[in-house]
């Protein structure tokens, strides 16, 4: 497969994947369509594709308004009219193609595009009062448009599994390589025992269905299918079961032809290809399905929310009996039942401004949040209204004697900071904590060492004949973040630890 990608490119600058992945599709009997301005070799790609296949019925046509039935299905047997039958001579043409390329596809008339519809669903081809079986395997067809809304076009633009956005070339060099070289050429040499027989097409394709799709593959699919549905107003993409079922025969195909029995991330990157309807929305679901291969990682077998709940629980226990939650100070029971910080205050005398007394008085804790001021109590509760006193940043408590520009700070003293560890606790809490997240650690340690595992053998199957290595690499960054998010959990899981210590 690697030898006939590289003989169909040859030449063919910045079109490598398209040709890989439109080549997929027609050996998993899906159909294509190439959507790109004119002259970006969206015909060419057909031509070398079919170059691949050793003597392929092969059938090209390019659409326009004025274009009839006869050109695309086989003109009307003469002879046939003479004994009062309708019969189409279909050799070379459609109806008898393996495959086939259709170029400016919408612009043919209803009556071709609905025969086209029957024949490339169903397989048959409606000849006179004969149905005829269609050996068309694959169909390539090419427009610089989407399908016009309400034209009754829906159906049959649901039947082409892979859109492919064929872009002028962007590179300067690969540019200048391209003015500088002949003409592609639409044959191209496939070495005689590369080239893909009938027999073996249809073998892959019975060989295919025994691919599985991985567990991740199919979380993909659903993260996927849930993020457009969500985003349905504003994309408006509606992918129908067909669609999913052949796309999923698609990643299931490019795992085949790259020697695997499952699919892995990397196939899952071709919905790229799969999913959109329109150029208004071919770069948003793009980046939905990167987004989906970054985030599903591998399928671990627990619940990573459900241990963070447990983990989160755990912490507020542990914090809750270990640890101090706030600051505590040193206070006492005033004879009024109330909680009160005992304050000494040198006051001036009444009588001499010389003179300075000391008086103990009381302050309520429960102004020590409020920025209100109040008096302070003496020691039969009676408030003192000389003082006067506010509490202001850092817990300080501003005193001022009135009438007499007195000023001092009371400062509570704290006896245990906040996160401090209390004394005497329960052994038997404290083990039963330890032994809680040490659990958690045990079993996040067990699926951060699967994981590991998986990851590096995923890791050397990631490239893809019909994935750019750029891409690839989307789905291993992912993998890799989800290993660092296990690290970071049971390092999480170890600062509990030495909290119970």
């Amino acid at each position: 497969m690697q030898r006939v990608i590289g003989a169909i490119c040859h030449g063919m600058f910045e079109r490598e994947e398209t040709v890989a992945v439109a080549l997929l599709a027609a050996l998993s009997g899906q159909n294509t369509f190439l959507y790109g301005p004119p002259g970006t070799a969206k015909s060419l790609i057909s031509r070398r594709i079919a170059c691949a296949f050793e003597r392929p019925a092969y059938f090209e046509y390019l659409m326009n308004r004025f274009s009839t039935p006869e050109e695309v299905f086989g003109p009307v047997s003469i002879k046939a009219l003479k004994e009062d039958r309708y019969v189409r001579q279909t050799e070379s043409y459609l109806p008898k193609a393996e495959f086939a390329f259709l170029d400016e596809i919408w612009k043919s008339s209803p009556a071709i595009l609905n025969t086209l519809l029957t024949l490339i669903n169903e397989h048959t081809f409606k000849n006179g009062d004969k149905v005829e079986q269609a050996p068309l395997k694959a169909l390539i067809a090419a427009s610089n448009e989407t399908p016009a809304a309400n034209q009754a076009l829906e159906a049959l633009f649901d039947r082409f599994i892979v859109r492919l956005m064929v872009a002028p070339i962007g590179e300067v060099q690969n540019f200048e390589q391209l003015l500088n070289s002949r003409p592609g050429s639409s044959e191209v040499e496939v070495p005689a025992d590369a080239r893909i027989r009938p027999e073996e097409w249809n073998d892959w394709r019975e060989q295919i269905h025994a691919v599985t799709l991985a567990p991740e593959t199919v979380t993909i699919i659903h993260l996927i299918r849930e993020q457009l549905a969500q985003q349905h107003d504003a994309l408006g993409v509606y992918v129908s079961d067909r669609r999913w079922q052949r796309a999923a025969f698609l990643m299931r195909a490019a795992a085949f032809f790259n020697g695997r029995a499952v699919t892995n991330h990397g196939d899952a990157l071709l919905l790229r290809h799969c999913l959109w309807t329109h150029q208004d929305n071919h770069a948003a679901v793009m980046e939905i399905v990167e987004d989906a291969v970054r985030e599903a990682g591998f399928e671990s077998g627990i619940s990573l929310a459900d241990i963070d709940t447990r983990k989160t629980s755990l912490e507020r226990e542990i914090d809750g009996e270990l640890f101090y939650s706030s600051d505590v100070y040193k206070t006492e029971k005033h004879r009024n039942g109330e909680e009160v910080f005992k304050a000494s205050f040198q006051m001036t005398s009444r009588n001499s401004w010389q003179t300075q007394e000391q008086q103990i008085m009381y302050i309520p804790t429960r102004y020590m949040k409020s920025a209100d001021k109040f008096n302070p109590l003496d020691h039969a509760g009676n408030e003192i209204d000389e003082v006067v006193c506010a509490f202001g940043n850092q817990g300080s408590c501003d005193m001022v004697q009135k009438g007499r520009d007195r000023r001092q700070p009371f400062q509570p003293t704290i006896l245990f900071h906040r996160g401090d560890k209390k004394e005497d606790i329960n052994a038997r809490l404290v083990s039963s904590l330890s032994a809680s997240v040490s659990e958690i650690k045990a079993e996040l340690s067990s699926v951060l060492k699967e994981i590991e595992a998986k990851f590096k053998k995923v890791q050397s199957e990631l490239a893809s004949l019909f994935v750019p290595a750029e891409k690839t690499n989307i789905a291993a960054v992912g993998m890799q973040e989800q290993i660092d998010n296990l690290k970071l959990r049971i390092k999480d899981c170890e600062r509990l630890e030495k909290l119970c210590a």
